[in-house]
């Protein structure tokens, strides 16, 4: 079956009310109609239980959310109610929850409120204000019972900023869902010597809830073997419109290069892998030395669709890369290249894959004779990350046995870089290039991180929470 993230929404009121004060009630219903629209709007599926104004439907709610499989609760504060009404709601639905606390107007109209001749009609019209009034109770009894909660304060006007904090909780929480049904592949070893990178995998699924699926390097190139002259002509093709192919790049090359690609296509296939770490030095075995050289081209095109792969097998920075691409910002893999205290900025860029649908300008195709620090030689991607705003993530061990973000929003900027068939970028800090690195190598980030473009820091302090892991924002 296939399963789909889902949010749960409700409002809350006093029963008692209904009678005493005429068309409230269906005025308060009006308002969990229009989030309920607003959600949607933001590409939300919605399960939405409508008006809960007593214990009784409370119970009933938290069996109807956890039944209807929602992984976040909007609570839309309507009105004074008690919070006898939320927490058998939210206590039985055991997910995260978020407090609506959303004026119908930025404030009462005074005066003509004031001109009301009739006190009961006066006090229904306040009533539809009131809903400040019992977030300090239900904030109070969440508190007491151990159950996270988060809040949002503005109005129900859709131009307020309240509405863009709602659009990214509810993209933290896709984003969140899909980290736990992802399938992250693992292919090979670590880097010798790289501590930094060496990973806890099942802390990853504990934080993440990724299934982590060991495939052997072997199985790549007995893949490699079946793949015949047709699909390898065929994908050649590919790499043509995909990449801007150098004069230097041989036909031998492409071919080598195109093959490895249409495998590694069909062991993500067989796998049902959504990411991939590798690294594997293939020394003595012709075969998969032939397979492993010849990776990156592959690599690249599968990052470019929303499978991103990273080398020296960096589980955490796969991790990353995943998350930034599930924003929609891409995820490259990146490390520090050079500074350049000219401009006050710093180079960056990795060899082997990079993300090519966030590249500036066609990625170029260069054949290197060597791979520095590694085995074989073959084709490699040459781009600098589109021109712009562009954020950086970093998932790294918080040093108390779990994970925890490292995020800093930057600019990649106009300017010179090395043409050395790596990716490499020119990236401006507000803090500046000195400041910033002293600042990010503090948080003990690992030496490679995510680029992803766009400002994402507000979404990913937002997923960081749905997760229950620090985010430290340098800048």
């Amino acid at each position: 079956m296939k399963q789909r993230h889902r949010v749960g929404l409700f409002s809350i009121g006093l029963d008692t009310y209904w009678g005493q004060f005429s068309g409230l009630k269906e005025r308060l219903e009006g308002y969990n109609r229009e989030i309920d629209a607003k959600l949607v709007a933001s590409g939300a599926d919605v399960l939405n239980l409508g008006m809960i104004d007593t214990a009784e439907k409370a119970v009933a709610a938290g069996h109807a959310f956890r039944q209807g499989d929602v992984d976040l609760i909007f609570l839309h504060v309507a009105t004074y109610a008690l919070s006898s009404t939320v927490l058998p709601v939210v206590r039985r639905a055991k997910v995260p929850v978020i407090l609506l606390n959303l004026s119908p107007l930025a404030a009462i109209d005074y005066e003509a409120f004031n001109k009301m001749e009739d006190r009961t009609a006066m006090t229904g019209e306040w009533l539809t204000y009131c809903q400040a009034c019992s977030v300090p109770e239900i904030s109070n009894v969440f508190r007491r019972c151990g159950i996270e909660f988060h809040q949002v304060a503005g109005m129900m006007d859709g131009g307020d900023v309240a509405w863009q904090e709602i659009a990214e909780w509810v993209t933290a929480s896709r984003v969140a869902y899909e980290m736990e049904h992802n399938r992250m592949g693992v292919m090979g070893h670590y880097y010798s010597g790289m501590l930094d990178i060496y990973s806890d995998l099942t802390l990853q699924s504990k934080v993440f809830g990724t299934h982590v699926e060991i495939v052997e390097v072997d199985e790549l190139s007995a893949l490699r073997r079946d793949v015949d002259e047709v699909e390898v002509a065929a994908r050649v093709d590919v790499l043509r419109e995909a990449f801007e192919v150098q004069a230097d790049c041989s036909e031998e090359e492409l071919k080598r290069a195109a093959k490895t690609s249409a495998a590694l296509d069909r062991l993500v296939e067989k796998y049902r892998l959504g990411s991939l770490a590798y690294y594997y030095k293939g020394v003595g075995i012709a075969e998969n030395e032939d397979a492993l050289s010849s990776i990156i081209v592959g690599n690249s095109l599968l990052t470019a669709r929303g499978i991103p792969v990273a080398g020296e097998l960096e589980i955490k920075n796969v991790q990353a890369m995943k998350i930034l691409d599930c924003l929609g910002a891409g995820g490259s893999f990146t490390e520090y290249y050079a500074n350049d205290y000219v401009d006050d900025v710093i180079l960056m860029g990795h060899d082997g894959p990079g993300h090519i649908a966030i590249a500036d300008g066609k990625p170029k195709l260069r054949p290197l004779g060597v791979y520095h620090g590694k085995v074989g030689w073959g084709l490699s991607v040459e781009m600098s990350v589109k021109h712009g705003p562009v954020t950086l993530l970093s998932v790294a061990e918080d040093g108390k046995g779990s994970l925890k973000f490292v995020v800093a929003e930057g600019e990649s900027v106009v300017g010179p870089i090395l043409e050395i068939g790596n990716t490499n970028s020119r990236y401006r800090f507000s803090i500046g290039s000195r400041r910033f690195m002293q600042e990010w190598n503090r948080e003990g980030a690992a030496h490679h991180c995510a680029i992803g473009v766009g400002n994402r820091a507000a979404q990913l302090e937002k997923l960081a929470m749905l997760l229950g892991i620090e985010c430290v924002k340098v800048c």
